[in-house]
This record gives C-alpha cells, sequence and structure tokens, in this order.
C-alpha cells in the first residue's frame, strides 16, 4: 500500500495558485473593480512566496508588478471558464514522500456553472512543465471534488460537509461509505469528520466546508457563530456548533473552537451574499483575511492572530469578491513546498 500525506494548509508553500479574471468570466461587469482586488490579493502573496497564475492567452500580468514582485510571479496562459482555483486546482498530496498532483472532477459545483476549461488547467500545468520533474500527475477526473469542500489536519484527518459531498448532481450513486473509503485511499485519510448542518445563504458550493469550519491547527477549528436568533443562520449553525462539539482530535482530545462572528448581512441582486470569515488563507508567514467593512472585521481578526500568533494577520477587502459568492480561500490554492 502507498503511503500518502495530504499536508494541511499551514505546511509549508512553494506558491499559491490563482486563475486571473477576464471578459469571459462572471466577473465581467465589474471587470476593473475586481482586477485591482486581485492586485492587492497577488501583491501580498508576492510578498511572502511564489505565485502561479492562469492568464487568458496574450495577457501581460508582469507589467502590472514591480521588477522585484516579477520575481515570484509564474504566469501560465490557459483558458479557463472563471476563477475559483481552490475547486479547479488540484489537491497535493505527497505518495511515499513524492509530490503528486491529485487532479479530480470539477462539474461547476454540481452542474450549475459551465467548467469545460477549469477542468483542464491542471493537467495543462502539468503538460507545460509548471512543476518541478519529480512531480508526478494521477487523474481522478471521474470523482468529483473541490478543494473547498474538504479541510486536512495533516494529521489523516478530513473535515467535510454531507450535503456537499453527499449532493446528488456530484457523485451518486456512490454512498457515503463509498466515498469516505474513497477519500480514504487517494488522500491517505484515516477519519473523516462529516458536519451535517449549517450553511450560507447565496452559497452556490452546497456548502462548502471553507465557509463554515477550518482547521486552524491539528487541535483548534475556526468556525462561523450566529448569535443573532432573528438571523436565518441561527438555527442551522447552532446546531454545526454543536456537532463540532462532539468531534475529538486522532488522540481522543476535544477541540479547541474558535467561534468567528458571523458577517454583517451584505446583499447582491440575487439576495444574501455568503460572506464569511472562515474563508481565510494561510500563508507561509501570513494569514489573509476577508473584510466586509465591518466591526466585525478587527473582530476576527484578532481571534484569528491569537490562533495564528507567529503569523502576520492581513485583511483584505473582499467586498468585490462576495459578489460573485466567494472570498480569498475559494480564489486560491496552496502547492506544498516541493512541487516547484
Amino acid at each position: 500500500m502507498p503511503q500518502i500525506y495530504y499536508p494541511a494548509e499551514w505546511f509549508p508553500h512553494s506558491c499559491i495558485q490563482i486563475t486571473w479574471p477576464h471578459s469571459g468570466t462572471d466577473w465581467a461587469d465589474v471587470l476593473e473593480e475586481v482586477t485591482l482586488s486581485y492586485l492587492t490579493l497577488s501583491k501580498e502573496i508576492l510578498k511572502r512566496e511564489k505565485l502561479l497564475v492562469v492568464i487568458p492567452r496574450g495577457f501581460n500580468l508582469h507589467s502590472y508588478f514591480t521588477e522585484e514582485e516579477q520575481v515570484n510571479l509564474i504566469c501560465a496562459e490557459i483558458d479557463s471558464n472563471d476563477t475559483w482555483a481552490r475547486d479547479h486546482g488540484a489537491i497535493s498530496v505527497f505518495v511515499n514522500g513524492k509530490p503528486v498532483l491529485l487532479d479530480f472532477g470539477f462539474n461547476g459545483w454540481g452542474l450549475k456553472f459551465a467548467s469545460n476549461y477549469d477542468n483542464q488547467i491542471t493537467s495543462r500545468l502539468f503538460e507545460e512543465s509548471i512543476f518541478n520533474k519529480s512531480v508526478n500527475y494521477q487523474n481522478h477526473l471521474n470523482f468529483i471534488l473541490e478543494g473547498g469542500s474538504i479541510e486536512s489536519d495533516g494529521k489523516a484527518t478530513i473535515l467535510t460537509t454531507s450535503k456537499c459531498l453527499l449532493a446528488p448532481n456530484r457523485n451518486q450513486p456512490m454512498t457515503k461509505g463509498q466515498i469516505e473509503d474513497y477519500l480514504k485511499q487517494t488522500l491517505g485519510a484515516e477519519r473523516v469528520l462529516w458536519l451535517n448542518n449549517g450553511y450560507l445563504a447565496g452559497d452556490d458550493t452546497d456548502n462548502h466546508v471553507d465557509t463554515l469550519a477550518r482547521f486552524c491547527n491539528e487541535n483548534t477549528i475556526a468556525y462561523v457563530k450566529c448569535d443573532d436568533v432573528s438571523d436565518e443562520h441561527y438555527s442551522e449553525l447552532k446546531a454545526m456548533e454543536e456537532e463540532l462539539e462532539t468531534f475529538v482530535t486522532s488522540t481522543g482530545e476535544k477541540y479547541h473552537l474558535v467561534a468567528l462572528p458571523m458577517a454583517d448581512a451584505l446583499y447582491g441582486d440575487s439576495g444574501r451574499l455568503p460572506a464569511t470569515y472562515a474563508n481565510f488563507i494561510i500563508l507561509n508567514d501570513a494569514v489573509l483575511v476577508p473584510t466586509y467593512g465591518s466591526t466585525k472585521d478587527q473582530i476576527a481578526s484578532k481571534l484569528l492572530q491569537e490562533v495564528f500568533p507567529d503569523r502576520e494577520i492581513v485583511g483584505i477587502d473582499s467586498r468585490p469578491f462576495i459578489k460573485q459568492h466567494g472570498s480569498l480561500h475559494c480564489l486560491t490554492m496552496q502547492l506544498p513546498a516541493g512541487f516547484l
């Protein structure tokens, strides 16, 4: 049996991967605004590590950055439908110590959106020799799995939500047991923790765990808590909190739970948007936290600083991003050290 290691997000990175917005994406109507937001996000990443960017053909991204920033900038011209790299990017593991890109299927969160180009990005990056020669590629396109739907503690535990992984638009007729076995076989997991409750209004993903609850270290989970009994989320998020309180670590201890505030309600043309402080990104020496122009921004940042005392906490205005129902973690995918 191969030894498979699925690193946690705080494992040292080779780079962060993103996909750049263009006129063919859902950002078309706000392209200038969101481009500025992407530049802010990119520059914060480039201060700390390399950035791999999938760009439209013929697009000169380097012109947006200083010479110093360009040293850590890697561009690949590949067609894309949209920009949610967390979900169309590879899930990176080590198999018998060797780096491997697991290319799972992406079907636009259950055939809600086109994904024909997005679904080819990982294989195209591999074909273009972006990665180290030691990196291998595994085709798992017959199984639908988005990076935002799973969390790893780096100790063979996966945290996920049943509403996403068991959704009829993903991998049916596979049963819960069959899906769990598949995660164990491909990701080297020994345990899968299933959240059956919790949701955010306006979420297109069928309850990705990275909008609700996140591993911060092997003993700590940060999660979204709603204290307003009049809010539509109160009952579901309370039930999710009660589930989290029953979970234990691989050594049998209860998790240290950190309650992040429910973001103030933001609305778009189709209703409430899924704003959440749980959609932060862990970088090599920082944590980028989505902010929404609220006093709660500082509360969430302070709580995460306590959880990540050795990392700088940097707020990124995510109001432009949330217009398309996602935020910082959704837009990015880390590749562990050894992949570039």
